[in-house]
């Protein structure tokens, strides 16, 4: 199925209005996040590589001609006016990496009102994803305290290519490897992995697996030691690397029970067993609470293992997103609905250190000591320069956490900044809304009144 069908019903049915009456003058649309979840001190912009990659591509063919014909029970011929129809807009955007806040644009698309319209669900769905997997990723790299954290979400995740994603947000924002073997590869990423229960259990003992492991896999080893008794699934491990001859980069991994209680007795039977060097990996059911518990208690524990509850987000597994039109033809608009009002007119975020950000007008002139976040990144339905690489992201991101506010990135309570708004976005904000206010009531028949809910 083509990525230009994967879209909602109305985005079809709009365009096609849109296209018999005429309606092509350019469009703004902005896409914001409302309010952050309560467990949330920040987000991580991310999503914009792989969504550039589908608006550089988006061509509407005959085969999307006919799914959207078929979904509509109408003839082709009746959407012909979709047909050849391209992006070939400017994308405005903060870039992957960076910590952004509620209300604040993450990208701004100008186009062909029907175009801008056509991409808003695929757009919504990679943003919004694929920043709320990096925002809790963020987060357990935080809480790891420089410790080494490993992707293992990719089974547990919601399909293969959420895996993939997850593989790439985690690196981006600090984690060291992944057991995903293709994301390693498209993504240049260092594969980790260890053996199953299955694999110990295989075998007539622990040593027997251990063993034969070993002999498959002459470089540093991770045995799994959990599988019937901890304490003596490590016992059997530190034989098996004497005979090894040169335990140099191995471990075992704990991957259930007390981990605290457990990394503890195993490092003392490791240390015991003349093996300072072997690592601990912690593994099964970890997400940033767990290892900030972990942590704080001084557990032994060198790598920790994260997989299911950062791959689908688990204590916030969605945004209060939106793609909003704020501007059509050179004429700013607003929505007006109870708790759902929007801004006019596209915008810029003008930062600060700390987080100190203001919302205000594209057209402003930078204030002093800030800098704007939204970069123009597609001009003409094509990139300008070159794809961003993991290595910048990561970069970036290190930088914003690093200046951010003590409350922002904390693991437990955190507290988010509040971008303020700028004189100027305030003043057309208030102008605005006295025009549609004033509108109102001029389309209501006589004897009504309107309110802008």
């Amino acid at each position: 199925m083509s990525r230009v069908t994967t879209t909602d019903l109305y985005e079809i049915t709009m365009a096609l209005s849109y296209l018999r009456e005429g309606m092509q003058e350019p469009a703004t649309f902005s896409l914001f996040v409302r309010d952050l979840p309560e467990s949330r001190g920040f987000l991580v912009a991310a999503g914009l590589e792989p969504a550039l990659d589908f608006l550089s591509g988006f061509t509407v063919g005959p085969a999307d001609v006919r799914d959207f014909a078929e979904a509509l029970h109408r003839r082709p011929d009746e959407l012909r006016q979709l047909l050849g129809l391209r992006f070939d807009g400017e994308v405005r955007a903060v870039p992957e990496g960076r910590l952004v806040l509620a209300g604040e644009p993450l990208l701004e698309v100008t186009a062909s009102l029907p175009q801008a319209q056509l991409v808003e669900t695929y757009l919504l769905t990679l943003v919004c994803h694929q920043t709320a997997v990096a925002s809790k990723a963020a987060r357990c790299v935080l809480a790891a305290a420089e410790h080494p954290v490993i992707d293992f979400s990719l089974r547990r995740s919601h399909g293969p290519e959420a895996g993939r994603a997850s593989a790439r947000l985690s690196a981006m924002v600090g984690f060291a490897g992944t057991s995903n073997v293709a994301a390693a590869v498209q993504y240049g990423l260092p594969a980790s992995g260890t053996m199953a229960h299955s694999y110990v259990e295989s075998f007539p003992t622990e040593r027997d697996a251990f063993r034969a492991f070993v002999r498959a896999h002459p470089g540093p080893v991770t045995l799994l030691v959990d599988t019937y008794d901890t304490e003596h699934g490590v016992e059997a491990a530190a034989r098996v690397f004497h005979e090894l001859g040169d335990p140099a980069g191995c471990a075992v991994r704990l991957d259930s029970g007390d981990l605290d209680a457990l990394a503890r007795r195993a490092r003392a039977l490791l240390d015991a067993a003349g093996l300072p060097g072997v690592r601990i990996i912690a593994s099964g059911g970890l997400d940033e609470y767990a290892i900030d518990v972990l942590v704080r208690a001084g557990a032994p524990i060198d790598v920790y293992a994260v997989g299911t509850k950062m791959g689908v987000s688990a204590d916030a597994p969605y945004l209060d997103a939106a793609y909003k039109l704020v501007a059509y033809d050179g004429r700013p608009v607003m929505k007006l609905s109870s708790a759902k009002a929007t801004a006019p007119a596209p915008k810029q975020v003008f930062r600060r250190p700390g987080l100190q950000d203001t919302v205000g007008l594209r057209d402003e002139d930078v204030p002093e000591g800030a800098e704007p976040l939204l970069r123009t990144v597609m001009r003409g339905g094509r990139r300008i320069g070159p794809h961003s690489s993991l290595a910048s992201a990561r970069a970036r991101c290190e930088t914003d956490l690093a200046q951010a506010p003590e409350a922002a990135p904390r693991i437990d309570s955190p507290r988010a900044p509040v971008a303020a708004v700028s004189p100027r976005l305030a003043a057309l904000t208030d102008e605005v809304r006295r025009h549609i206010t004033a509108s109102i009531g001029t389309d209501l028949p006589c004897g009504t009144t309107g309110s802008p809910s």
